[in-house]
């Protein structure tokens, strides 16, 4: 019952099939009783068919994406995406074989069974079933974790290494005790340790006593968070602990060499190591690429709208261009030319080259510092967006010449690099713009590098929007 209880996958497995099966047959009743039809009725007993269906391939797909098992650490997004892609997946299968079917009795119509389907009823299925199956699953893991808050069916934990790798792993199960683990203590050689305890965790002994408190306390995981240097005695413990049949979990020494995100890659089969992962790859990267390529679309529209006035401002204000080019650096390093309106008096740096911007810059014209303050020259960044230059929301890009001095004198700098620039950003909605903080804007890049979701994205869009392009910062 500890481990993980066969009455979960039972329960899941029932939950899906009748929450599907419900979905379709209600998908069948919305569409011939809510919706016009014109070509007749089909009768129910030509839907039941396809039951027996999607009653076999739903399951089998949910297995092999492996949401049969209910790991602790599983994430609402994963959730979410993990369903409806089992679901659609479903249907394709599905109308792949009535494809297949009908191709096979084409010439034989007359003695072949009838397997129609209503493209719309599809669609209705769909719908229904991927958020019913998403608040099933919501409602069965919302049980799962107050029955762990309260003591019920937890896996029982065992730390080799009670030095700062085994406490901070410590910390965090405690912290998170959503996901059903109790930590039973820890295993260290080290004398000083021994009799010791950290958050009420004891030491209970050297690693060498590991196979007796396995039947002692039935422990059911080994974290091994030994220094690197204790190489030989990792590998006898995971000998020990799979003679056992004991889960082994290995936490890298490798805290101080880590920036973002570590993530575990495979090399032709060879486990490596990623100490810079970013979540923001594969069919993420794509769909915050669209959002970037709809929201450029409509920025650029209203741009056009103002584009008139904006320039026949600064054509009065000042002599020279109304666009102004600039060489920023953004994503892995590469250097690309930003587009703004022109705040600035022409050739405003001619003389003392490349200068950090500043409150009352003399440099900047009346109308420059109206667009500055509410953000307005930013607007043709949007065409960087579309290009693919930029991002809606990323870290602000600076200029080369900029970069260079910081990488320098800031380790993390380079970072931020990691995802493409942003006309707005997490650091900027938190008030870290223009001449502030560059430690803090560092800070809220990588966070938000680390952290980086859809929701994410909008949340700091509608930030952006809620100060109205506007901030004390902005010169």
């Amino acid at each position: 019952m500890r481990r993980q209880p066969s009455w979960i996958k039972i329960g899941l497995l029932a939950g899906d099939l009748l929450i599907t099966n419900f979905a379709f047959i209600a998908s069948y009743f919305i569409r011939f009783r809510l919706f016009p039809v014109w070509k007749g009725v089909p009768p129910f007993s030509q839907y039941l068919r396809f039951l027996p269906l999607i009653s076999i391939i739903l399951p089998l797909i949910f297995l092999y994406q492996g949401l049969y098992k209910p790991r602790r650490e599983r994430t609402k997004i994963a959730d979410i995406f993990g369903i409806a892609i089992g679901v659609i997946a479903s249907v394709v299968i599905m109308l792949g074989l009535l494809l297949y079917y009908r191709i096979y009795y084409q010439y034989q119509p007359e003695v072949a069974p009838r397997y129609e389907i209503s493209q719309l009823v599809l669609a209705i299925f769909l719908v229904l079933d991927i958020p019913l199956l998403y608040l099933f699953r919501r409602a069965v893991r919302h049980h799962l974790e107050e029955a762990w808050r309260k003591g019920l069916y937890l896996q029982r934990v065992v730390i080799a290494g009670a030095g700062d790798l085994g406490r901070a792993l410590a910390d965090r199960i405690l912290v998170h005790d959503e996901l059903g683990l109790k930590v039973i203590g820890f295993l260290d050689d080290d004398p000083k340790k021994q009799a010791t305890s950290y958050h009420n965790i004891p030491v209970l002994g050297e690693l060498a006593k590991f196979s007796q408190l396995v039947k002692k306390h039935q422990i059911d995981k080994l974290y091994v968070a030994l220094p690197l240097r204790a190489h030989e005695k990792t590998l006898t413990l995971i000998k020990e602990a799979y003679k056992e049949g004991i889960d082994v979990y290995l936490i890298p020494d490798l805290l101080e060499f880590i920036a973002l995100k570590a993530e575990m890659e495979e090399l032709g089969g060879l486990p490596v190591i990623n100490l810079c992962s970013i979540p923001l790859g594969g069919w993420k990267s794509l769909i915050k690429r669209a959002m970037d390529i709809v929201i450029a679309i409509f920025g650029l529209i209203i741009m056009l709208v103002l584009l008139p006035l904006i320039a026949i401002a600064i054509k009065i204000d000042s002599e020279g261009p109304v666009f102004y080019k600039q060489k920023r650096m953004g994503l892995d390093g590469r250097v690309f030319t930003l587009y703004k309106f022109r705040s600035m008096y022409k050739d405003a740096e001619r003389e003392t080259g490349p200068v950090w911007a500043k409150e009352n810059d003399p440099r900047c014209t009346r109308v420059g510092r109206f667009l500055r303050r509410y953000s307005l020259d930013e607007l043709p960044q949007f065409y960087n967006v579309l290009k693919g230059d930029m991002s809606v929301v990323g870290p602000r890009p600076e200029r080369p010449e900029f970069v260079t001095d910081f990488k320098e004198r800031i380790p993390q700098y380079m970072l931020r690099h990691k995802v493409k620039s942003g006309i707005t950003g997490w650091a900027q909605v938190n008030g870290w713009r223009g001449n502030t903080s560059l430690k803090k804007r560092i800070e809220h890049d990588i966070y938000y590098i680390e952290n980086w979701s859809l929701s994410f994205d909008l949340k700091i869009i509608w930030l952006t929007f809620l100060h109205l392009f506007r901030h004390r910062n902005a010169y």
